[in-house]
């Protein structure tokens, strides 16, 4: 029951909105949005890269954020060229599949974050997918932050309203963006953690669950299946220490001492995630040895019983063998009672036998 609920309340604050659709993305196939923020507040109306760069760089306060969603390389060659981006930074930026990092590149910061998304399921299987991962660029400058989503989660919809919503957070620039998007990643892969805890449990449930019989003793498949899982997870939750450790520790262009403190924050919620996934890891393994022994106990205890019964037939078997020799001089062939004395004999030594196996729990 619990756990039904966990799934059901990540069902409905799970934001629903994807903000890459083309009808919500009204400036280019790729560009979701193009905002400016002018001390911490958010200016009217949506304008063109160049408009919005313009306006930011004459007022000479605040900065433009735009958003893309997977662009290719000549969506992107425009702001590329008008923000001046490092090349080798743009083909990491359009091509993906990079590794989390933070490079400083002419007074400009490009990171690389991988995002992290529960998959729900009704049933753990051995082909259930647990975890999606996709990917999230983030370059900083003095006046503008460009983010590049690759993948179909990680909206930053949801985030850009909770920074509107405190402007104080905005006006300490650029910095804070940055920081805000490393946060909500971190913050992703808590949440996936704690889902994925649900599934590992149930498992574990089952898997020492002696009631329940041979059925809930586990499934080697769906334990395996979660380990895999786990490290698509740590896949992007590990290489994510060092950028991190780089924005907390370092002097970076764009990046303020005031924001420094914050990064170490992140940081602090990295380790606990890195700590549940290496938990998870050694619980996982503990659990498939579990499911082995279970096994291999099992099997004992059927050859155990396929024993016992072999060798009470072997009883009767070896009576019927003997008096079937047909010799002619035979103890008992000339007895009248003979016969029905033989099948009580069996009958005896076979209860016996049964009774003693019963006893001694091979049967």
């Amino acid at each position: 029951m619990i756990r039904r609920l966990r799934r059901a309340v990540r069902r409905v604050y799970r934001s629903t909105v994807d903000l890459s659709h083309p009808a919500r993305s009204p400036l280019g196939s790729a560009v979701v949005n193009c905002v400016v923020y002018e001390d911490g507040i958010r200016q009217p109306g949506d304008c063109p890269a160049e408009e919005a760069v313009r306006r930011v760089r004459k007022s000479g306060r605040g900065f433009v954020w735009i958003g893309l969603h997977e662009p290719d390389e000549a969506e992107f060659k425009g702001l590329a060229d008008l923000f001046g981006l490092h090349p080798l930074a743009v083909e990491d930026a359009v091509h993906a599949h990079q590794r989390p990092k933070v490079e400083s590149y002419e007074g400009a910061l490009f990171a690389v974050f991988k995002t992290c998304r529960y998959v729900e399921h009704e049933v753990l299987t051995a082909t259930s997918e647990v975890v999606d991962t996709g990917e999230l660029m983030v370059f900083t400058g003095r006046d503008f932050v460009i983010t590049i989503r690759h993948g179909r989660h990680g909206s930053l919809g949801p985030l850009r309203e909770r920074l509107e919503a405190a402007p104080e957070r905005l006006a300490m620039g650029t910095s804070s963006v940055l920081h805000a998007i490393a946060d909500q990643v971190v913050d992703d892969c808590l949440a996936v953690a704690d889902a994925v805890q649900d599934d590992i449990d149930r498992v574990e449930s089952e898997v020492f669950n002696e009631s329940a019989g041979r059925a809930g003793r586990g499934d080697a498949g769906r334990i395996y299946q979660l380990k895999r899982e786990l490290l698509e997870l740590k896949r992007a939750v590990a290489p994510l220490d060092r950028p991190l450790d780089t924005l907390a520790n370092r002097t970076l262009p764009g990046v303020t001492a005031d924001v420094r403190p914050y990064f170490r924050d992140v940081a602090d919620h990295l380790a606990r995630v890195t700590d549940q996934i290496a938990a998870f890891d050694n619980l996982l393994d503990s659990i498939l040895q579990a499911h082995l022994a279970q096994v291999t106990v099992a099997q004992n205890e059927d050859m155990r019983k396929i024993t016992a019964w072999a060798a009470i037939i072997a009883v009767p078997t070896m009576v019927c063998g003997i008096y079937g020799m047909n010799f002619e001089h035979m103890p008992g062939l000339g007895w009248t009672y003979g016969y029905p004395a033989v099948l009580a004999l069996m009958a005896t030594a076979c209860y016996v036998l049964h009774r003693s196996f019963r006893r001694n729990g091979w049967l």
